[in-house]
């Protein structure tokens, strides 16, 4: 059988080993040290926007502390993009709080700012006005960031953008995860770039940045002995795992381009088949890094289901995946308010995501292509 061919495999560039090795020859194994200096440097002049970033242990870290910076605790209301992965709702629930899903818009398939707008509305009339907003620019393609942030702004909630699909994309010119309050990114193995595991917390100001720090190293008091006046968290990136990010930074740009290589590639395969539409920026404001490549099959017109494409595709060892099932239909989260139509239902019922890493081959195109080709 041929190798699997993976959605989002990692990809070395090659430098990351000469900063690893300097962790090593110097004994900075441990969760703090140079390379996370760096590695912080780096993504602070890359996101721009006199932003300042704290180097984690995973974007799900970045985004409790996020939510313990907007001082969000025990009963109160976070308002969550429902079209998402889990890791964007959970840390709502580590605080005690109640999450408010709402639904996407068909444009870029994230948070429906009308949707957001009545959710909150009504939250105030239930005398529960909501302490945060997260966003998420799902797949690397940018929210409506102008409506959202202005709804934020009229309400005055702290709004948090998860933008760990998103390094690299841009919403007229400005990088995702600088327009809230705080942005989280990630780094996990199948991320646009990757440290195996871990995150960021993007915030506007070195005081934020320095009190993210003191909670991700266990909240230790500034004393002699080990002194404790806040719950702390083990969140803080190691050295050895930075250093493996400072590499990667050097060849983003790179992936990136890759990354919209395999968007083309879609583009072109299924241009001329009525019913499959791949998913693609709505106008130049937006600027997707193209993370996972999607299409919507409408079984009308095709004849056939993602489904079906799927298992044609697990036949002959490529991965794809559904996209995701959103979280005011997942058994852990359906109890909780939802506030807009059947946008991402629809979605997730005839989304497909597509082998996207920056590392596929053109023999690996040329499978997908044969395998795709098989169905069409």
């Amino acid at each position: 059988m041929n190798d699997k061919i993976w959605l989002s495999s990692p990809h070395m560039g090659g430098g990351e080993q000469k900063y690893v090795q300097e962790a090593f020859d110097t004994n900075w194994v441990a969760p703090l040290g140079p390379n996370v200096n760096g590695f912080e440097k780096d993504l602070e002049n890359y996101v721009g926007s006199d932003s300042k970033v704290a180097c984690l242990s995973s974007g799900t870290s970045a985004l409790h502390l996020a939510l313990i910076l907007a001082g969000v605790t025990h009963n109160d209301t976070v308002i969550c993009q429902s079209f998402t992965f889990s890791a964007s709702a959970n840390p709502i629930t580590y605080q005690g709080a109640t999450p408010v899903f709402i639904d996407s818009e068909k444009d870029t398939w994230n948070m429906c700012p009308s949707h957001l707008e009545e959710a909150i509305k009504k939250s105030i009339e239930k005398k529960q006005k909501p302490k945060a907003i997260i966003v998420v620019h799902l797949y690397g393609m940018p929210a409506k960031m102008d409506e959202i942030v202005a709804i934020s702004k009229k309400y005055d909630i702290t709004l948090i953008e998860d933008a760990a699909e998103a390094l690299g994309s841009t919403y007229k010119g400005q990088k995702c995860g600088t327009f809230g309050d705080f942005g989280i990114l990630s780094f996990n193995g199948n991320k646009i770039i990757t440290t195996s595991g871990g995150g960021a917390l993007v915030c506007k100001n070195e005081e934020d940045k320095q009190k993210a720090i003191f909670l991700a190293t266990q909240a230790r008091d500034n004393a002699p002995h080990y002194q404790h006046s806040h719950i702390g968290y083990n969140y803080r990136m190691s050295n050895i795992l930075a250093g493996i990010g400072r590499g990667q930074m050097e060849v983003l740009d790179k992936h990136i381009g890759f990354r919209r290589g395999m968007h083309q590639f879609y583009k072109k395969l299924f241009f001329k088949v009525h019913g499959v539409t791949v998913f693609d920026e709505p106008n130049n404001n937006y600027f997707s890094n193209h993370w996972l490549s999607c299409i919507l099959i409408d079984e009308q017109i095709t004849g056939f289901t993602r489904e079906n494409l799927r298992l044609i595709l697990e036949k002959d060892n490529i991965e794809s995946r559904p996209l995701w099932k959103p979280m005011h239909l997942q058994p852990i989260f359906e109890n909780y308010d939802f506030y807009g139509t059947i946008v991402s239902e629809s979605l997730f019922e005839n989304g497909l995501c597509l082998p996207s890493g920056s590392n596929l081959s053109q023999n690996d195109r040329q499978r997908i292509e044969v395998s795709i080709n098989k169905l069409l």
